[in-house]
């Protein structure tokens, strides 16, 4: 993903935009008599009594988008199954993709974890700490079935403009096959461009162009015509050193893959289940 993950990018403003999900939760108790609200529950210190706080970045699709007013997706699921186990309730805070790479708001103790279909990469891993890998992913070159181009390498010979998401592992790989790609700012816009002829062909996460397909319309036009495996593998990540919230998402995805959980989640946000994919070995 995303410069990820990617998967999902972003050259954004310095300004947040915040967003979505305040949940209410009870059953947690002030270890720091300050009256900041800061709680440790099972040993995990959180941010704000009473809930997760996840930075994510809106849409990336099928990993977190608006649903019917409410952020929904694969790795909300998955982090709402972290959450379930600490006894609170996730709340889900909308930031700049690249908050993802300096662990910013990690660091400032806004959001206790990111979650943004995020690449593991061996530079983010010097500002972040990343969990076990939850999901393997390819990069997918996605046309306009009446463009004529046939796979990545047709795009430059053919003198076509290619499109990817701001600051993601799809636009580093591209520049790293000698593309200059046209930079958007999120999935949503990556597809727009792509629809109003802006680009001629766009890489991104696979799984991101799966969710696209689903849609009758966008299916009629467009077409997959390169599947990259680069070797992506998806984590969630914590401040460097926070090894109990990490202990915590690596017990939840453990617990899930075996019982079954992770199998239906993978069903209802993904597609087909596929083993190798759901459960790849850590780097």
């Amino acid at each position: 993903m995303k410069t990820l993950v990617g998967r999902r990018t972003r050259l954004l403003a310095a300004t947040t935009a915040t967003a979505a999900l305040v949940l209410v939760a009870a059953g947690c108790s002030s270890d720091d008599n300050g009256g900041s609200g800061k709680t440790t529950v099972k040993g995990v210190h959180l941010a704000k009594a009473g809930q997760l706080t996840t930075c994510t970045h809106l849409p990336y699709p099928p990993f977190q988008s608006e649903v019917d007013g409410k952020v929904q997706g694969f790795d909300v699921s998955l982090i709402d199954l972290v959450a379930e186990d600490l006894g609170v309730k996730q709340q889900i805070r909308d930031t700049p993709f690249e908050n993802f790479k300096t662990g910013a708001f990690l660091n400032s103790g806004e959001c206790d974890l990111a979650a943004a279909g995020m690449t593991i990469t061996d530079e983010r891993k010097k500002n972040v700490d990343f969990s076990d890998p939850y999901f393997e992913a390819t990069q997918a070159v996605l046309v306009d079935k009446d463009s004529g181009i046939g796979s990545l390498a047709d795009v430059k010979a053919k003198g076509k403009k290619l499109g990817a998401q701001a600051q993601t592992t799809g636009e580093d790989y591209a520049k790293s096959k000698g593309y200059d790609p046209v930079s958007f700012e999120s999935s949503d816009a990556v597809l727009n461009g792509l629809r109003t002829g802006q680009v001629q062909a766009v890489v991104i996460d696979y799984p991101v162009v799966q969710g696209w397909l689903k849609d009758k319309a966008t299916a009629d036009k467009f077409k997959v015509v390169d599947n990259l495996k680069t070797g992506e593998q998806y984590g969630f990540t914590v401040k460097k050193g926070n090894k109990a919230l990490l202990d915590a998402i690596n017990k939840a995805l453990k617990t899930a893959k075996a019982d079954g959980t992770y199998k239906k989640i993978y069903e209802q946000w993904i597609g087909p289940y596929d083993a190798s994919v759901a459960s790849p070995a850590a780097s």
